[in-house]
C-alpha cells in the first residue's frame, strides 16, 4: 500500500507528462543514471549535520537508488537517516512521499574513504522531471567532505536528524551545493540508455538561472524526453573551472572519466565538451597536447563500449584571459574535433554560439555578459543543436 502510495504521489507531483519507461518481459530491464553530478572537494564534513537535497530526474523507471560518494574523504563516514521524497515547495516535501532508503536491508550504511555506496531500490516508479529530495544525515562525518560546489539548485541544511520530516520547518539553512550524493539511478527498459555530459562551467550552468534547470543539460533531457529515441537519461558531470588535462577546480577530465562517467549505470554516450579552461590558463598546454587528451578519453570511451561525441570549444573574446596565441590553439582544436573523424558524432556549438559578425566572440544575444557563459537562451540554443541520434552511436 505504500509503495502504491508513493507511485500515485510521483506521478501527481511530476513537471511534464512523461510516463515510466514500459519494460517488457522479453527485453527485459537494467538500471540507468536518471541524475548524477560530479564529485569533488568541499571542504570538512560536520557531524550530526543533515542535508536535504534537491535534484531534478531525467528518466522515468522505477526501483530508484541513490549513490552517495566518499571520493574525497580521508576517513570512513556513516549515513545513519536516508530518505527519499518528492518537493512539494522549498524544504517540504509532497505529503507521504518522503521514504526511508536502505543499504543492504539496513537503515544506516558506513562509506570509506574513497568509495562509494548504492542503496538498495525504493519500491514505486519515478516520472521523468521529478524535483527528488534526498535527505541524508551523517553522525560523524569530518575530514574531507566529497559533493558538488556549483549546484545552481537551492538545497537545505540544518543540525540533527530531521530527514524523516516532510516539513521545511528544521530546514532552516539554504545551501548552492550537493554533498554526498552523487547519482540517481532507476530500472528501466533494456532499450534505455544515458548521455554523461562531461564539461566544465558552461556545462555545470555557471550563468543559467537558479532553480529552474536551464542547463543545457537540462534543455537536452526535455528534448530527449518528448522524441523517440532510445537514450533519456542525463547526468550532468560538469565541474566550473574543469581542464581535460590537469587537475585544479576538479580532477581533470582524465582523472576523473571513469568515476563520472564510465562507471554511470546505463551510460551509452560521454559527451565531451571540454578545453577552454586548458586553453586560456596559459599554461603553454598546445593543441597537440589537447588533442592527445581528447584521444586518451576516445579510447578509454570506447574501451568500455561507449560512443563519444565531441563538441567544438565556443567562443571567448572578452574575457580576461582571451588572446590571440589561445586563439590559435581554440581554432586548432575545434578544427581536429570537426574533421579528424575520431568522435563518433559532432556537435559544433562553437558555430552555434559564435557571432557571424565577430567570430572569435560569442553573439550577444546568446552571452551572459562575461563573454564565455552563455545565459538561458544559449544554453538552450546550445541543446537544440545536438543531434540526437547521434547519441547513440550503437556500439
Amino acid at each position: 500500500m505504500v509503495a502504491i502510495a508513493l507511485q500515485t504521489v510521483l506521478a501527481q507531483a511530476r513537471s511534464e507528462p512523461t510516463a515510466p519507461t514500459p519494460m517488457s518481459a522479453s527485453g527485459g530491464s537494467h538500471n540507468v543514471v536518471t541524475w548524477g553530478a560530479a564529485a569533488d572537494r568541499m571542504g570538512d564534513g560536520v557531524a550530526g549535520r543533515g542535508y536535504r537535497l534537491i535534484v531534478h530526474t531525467s528518466a522515468a523507471g522505477a526501483d530508484l537508488r541513490i549513490r552517495l560518494s566518499n571520493a574525497f574523504g580521508d576517513r570512513p563516514v556513516t549515513f545513519d537517516s536516508v530518505y527519499a521524497g518528492v518537493q512539494k515547495e522549498g524544504a517540504a516535501l509532497v505529503p507521504r512521499s518522503n521514504r526511508r532508503l536502505t543499504f543492504g536491508g539496513g537503515r544506516s550504511v558506513t562509506v570509506p574513504a574513497g568509495a562509494a555506496a548504492y542503496s538498495d531500490p525504493l519500491t514505486g516508479t519515478l516520472p521523468a522531471a521529478t524535483n527528488l529530495v534526498v535527505s541524508i544525515h551523517s553522525p560523524d562525518a569530518a575530514g574531507p567532505a566529497t559533493g558538488h560546489g556549483l549546484a545552481m539548485q537551492t538545497s537545505y541544511a540544518t543540525q540533527g536528524d530531521h530527514t524523516s520530516e516532510e516539513s521545511g520547518t528544521a530546514w532552516t539553512d539554504t545551501i548552492g551545493s550537493w554533498y554526498y550524493l552523487d547519482a540517481v539511478t532507476v530500472r528501466t527498459g533494456a532499450a534505455t540508455g544515458a548521455v554523461v555530459a562531461l564539461g566544465d562551467s558552461i556545462t555545470d550552468g555557471w550563468a543559467s538561472t537558479t532553480d529552474q534547470n536551464r542547463r543545457w543539460p537540462d534543455y537536452l533531457a526535455r528534448r530527449l524526453q518528448r522524441a523517440g529515441t532510445a537514450v533519456k537519461g542525463v547526468a550532468n558531470e560538469g565541474i566550473s573551472g574543469n581542464k581535460v588535462l590537469a587537475d585544479g577546480a576538479g580532477q581533470s577530465a582524465l582523472n576523473r572519466l571513469q568515476r563520472d562517467a564510465l562507471s554511470q549505470p546505463g551510460v551509452r554516450t560521454v559527451f565531451l565538451f571540454e578545453g577552454v579552461n586548458d586553453i586560456k590558463a596559459h599554461s603553454g598546454v598546445t593543441a597537440e597536447d589537447l588533442i592527445a587528451g581528447y584521444r586518451e578519453i576516445i579510447a578509454r570511451a570506447h574501451a568500455a563500449g561507449k560512443c563519444v561525441v565531441g563538441a567544438t570549444v565556443g567562443p571567448y573574446e572578452g574575457w580576461s584571459e582571451w588572446d590571440l596565441a589561445g586563439e590559435a590553439v581554440r581554432q586548432e582544436v575545434n578544427q581536429f574535433i570537426k574533421d579528424s573523424g575520431e568522435f563518433d558524432a559532432v556537435t559544433d556549438f562553437d558555430h552555434i554560439l559564435r557571432s557571424p559578425y565577430d567570430q572569435e566572440r560569442m553573439l550577444p544575444f546568446f552571452d551572459s555578459g562575461d563573454h564565455l557563459h552563455p545565459n538561458d537562451k544559449g544554453m538552450q540554443a546550445m541543446a537544440d543543436a545536438v543531434d540526437l541520434a547521434g547519441l547513440d552511436c550503437g556500439r
